[in-house]
């Protein structure tokens, strides 16, 4: 069988006048951990492009279904803060106003992803926006809304700033890591899973102040969004939790997609 084809959504940068590459224009990119973490699975990645922003030269004929009909599972990356507007509220502080544009684009992704039963796998953003797709909201600020929340994020730092995590009994992720109750991770975000969107439930949570850190869908095809960065992790530092499992989990069901041709629920504990 040929490689799997997995997409990863782009992170958009807008014209900005002060920056020395491509000042007048929208750049689309692909972080290269991300790109770099998904194909260690001895697969091919491919950034989807947010197509309405393509300058004067649109896109013609070609829309996201053509492009999830040729893939085999989205990895959604992190990236700029989601939108109040996105589930329904205003913004608290202009900062968080966040970007409805990729907003927008990957929530297109994501259904059309789940309308065709093919595995989605959220990262930081990419899970908070699985939640905000499904109906769900965020705390726009853990510091504002959650004072009494650890540190999520350290902006000097950045992926080096890690937190103790539980992973919560008899669910899919206590299965697929069947030897680990707590672990550490790391976190760089301010914004968090407020309200669950429907049909997902928790997986883990921050330790000691409960911020979801996991959700899976309880749908008819794989969904699954972690709000740490496994790309960013040493998968040699055996104090932190290991993305391999998480990847292997992802990719099987988009196999199994691309063989059978029949969607893979994310069952309560993993086989």
């Amino acid at each position: 069988m040929d490689p799997l084809k997995i997409g990863i959504s782009a992170r958009l940068l807008y014209p900005d006048p002060t920056r020395q590459f491509l000042p007048t224009k929208t750049v689309q990119y692909m972080e290269q951990s991300a790109a770099n973490w998904v194909m260690s699975g001895g697969v091919l990645a491919f950034m989807v492009p947010e197509m309405s922003l393509a300058s004067p030269h649109l896109p013609n004929g070609v829309t996201v279904k053509d492009y999830v009909n040729q893939l085999d599972g989205l990895v959604l990356q992190g990236g700029a803060d989601i939108a109040p507007e996105t589930y329904r509220e205003t913004p608290m502080n202009p900062a968080w106003s966040g970007d409805r544009i990729r907003d927008q684009y990957e929530i297109e992704l994501f259904h059309e992803f789940v309308r065709q039963g093919k595995p989605v796998f959220g990262i930081c953003r990419g899970c908070q926006l699985i939640n905000v797709a499904l109906g769900g909201t965020l705390y726009q600020d853990l510091a504002t809304q959650l004072p009494d929340s650890g540190h999520h994020r350290h902006d000097t730092k950045y992926e080096h700033n890690f937190h103790d995590m539980c992973v919560l009994p008899d669910t899919w992720l206590s299965g697929l890591y069947p030897q680990v109750s707590r672990t550490r991770i790391n976190t760089i975000h301010h914004q968090a899973v407020k309200t669950l969107g429907e049909g997902l439930v928790v997986e883990a949570k921050s330790d000691p102040d409960d911020v979801v850190e996991a959700v899976r869908w309880e749908g008819h095809s794989f969904v699954v969004g972690v709000q740490w960065h496994p790309e960013f992790m040493d998968p040699g530092d055996v104090a932190l939790m290991d993305g391999k499992p998480l990847l292997k989990a992802f990719l099987d069901a988009c196999t199994n997609r691309k063989k059978t041709g029949k969607a893979s629920p994310v069952l309560a504990r993993a086989a």
